[in-house]
């Protein structure tokens, strides 16, 4: 029986080549490999050769692996950009032989591919949710490499207090039972968590999907479990990269107000931008207003980091 969201992502997979991206894999080091959607070869060199692009990279949440999350951003974001989508570890094939499982040793890994094996400099990070925590641990630990920010649906330290005040708002006792679903109710639940509206769909559809983003579960639980640190823990680094905060109004997992109180403590080099009707799931809700308010971002960021 076919997998309808299989067949999906095959589907998305033939539009990534059309816009020039190909599947790559970096090895970062013995046991630990990174997957990648990256330009092609022959597409990089001539856009070297015409004008030097900015770089973009996209890094996913969660529930998906990166084309899946980013399928409405790419088409509007190739023509004028090099766009690298990276699957993070335990997502879409990518692996690792040791144990680390903060977001800290993802962006460690991410940035040493960036570097390394693709040959990357400077770049823009646009992370959504899971993905935030690792883009502002990037941010943090490697300032030369990223050169501005796009955050949506995170924090810079998914803290004890944080956690619980999520948890009591929306009846859930862990990340885990949250984001791991286990059966179609949990995939309900976790979508009508994440978007504004919620959308029916046969339950053949949920079952697929709950099939093909649910795997390495021990792993994800893992990563999940390194993420949580306690409030005396906790620290705002002084970012030294224009920072977007790109926010659906009604997000209910982390909502304007946190954004709002986030925004405050990065000062003045971040920017709350709010999009109204728009969950959680802001860049899939509502891609045409997410991608306009990205797309300017990216202008007057990769301009300003030509005239450095």
């Amino acid at each position: 029986m076919v997998n309808f969201v299989a067949a999906e992502k095959q589907l998305v997979h033939g539009v990534m080549k059309m816009a020039g991206l190909r599947p790559k894999s970096v090895e970062i080091e013995p046991g630990t490999v990174m997957n990648f959607w990256a330009p092609s070869s022959s597409k990089r060199k001539k856009h070297e050769e015409v004008v030097k692009k900015g770089v973009v990279v996209l890094v996913h949440g969660f529930a998906a692996d990166g084309i899946f999350t980013w399928q409405f951003q790419v088409g509007a974001l190739t023509r004028n950009y090099d766009v690298y989508i990276p699957d993070l570890l335990f997502f879409g094939g990518s692996t690792t032989s040791t144990t680390d499982r903060s977001p800290a040793f993802q962006a460690q890994c991410l940035a040493k591919a960036l570097q390394g094996a693709l040959d990357i400099h400077s770049c823009v990070v646009i992370g959504f949710s899971y993905g935030g925590f690792v883009a502002f641990n990037m941010a943090h630990l490697y300032p030369s490499l990223v050169s501005s920010l796009v955050i949506s649906g995170s924090v810079t330290a998914m803290t004890d207090s944080i956690t619980q005040t999520i948890f009591q708002r929306l009846g859930f006792s862990s990340f885990s039972d949250l984001l791991l679903p286990s059966d179609v109710k949990g995939v309900k639940k976790l979508l009508s968590v994440g978007a504004k509206k919620n959308i029916w769909l046969p339950n053949r559809l949920y079952r697929d999907f709950l099939k093909v983003m649910f795997t390495n579960r021990k792993e994800r639980g893992e990563l999940l479990d390194g993420l949580v640190i306690s409030d005396k823990d906790a620290t705002i680094p002084n970012f030294s990269q224009t920072i977007l905060l790109l926010w659906g109004d009604n997000d209910q997992i982390f909502d304007i107000e946190l954004a709002k109180n986030m925004k405050e403590q990065l000062g003045d080099k971040a920017t709350l931008q709010r999009i109204k009707k728009a969950g959680h799931l802001v860049h899939l809700e509502r891609p045409c207003v997410y991608n306009k308010y990205l797309k300017e971002f990216l202008a007057l960021s990769v301009q300003a980091n030509r005239a450095k």
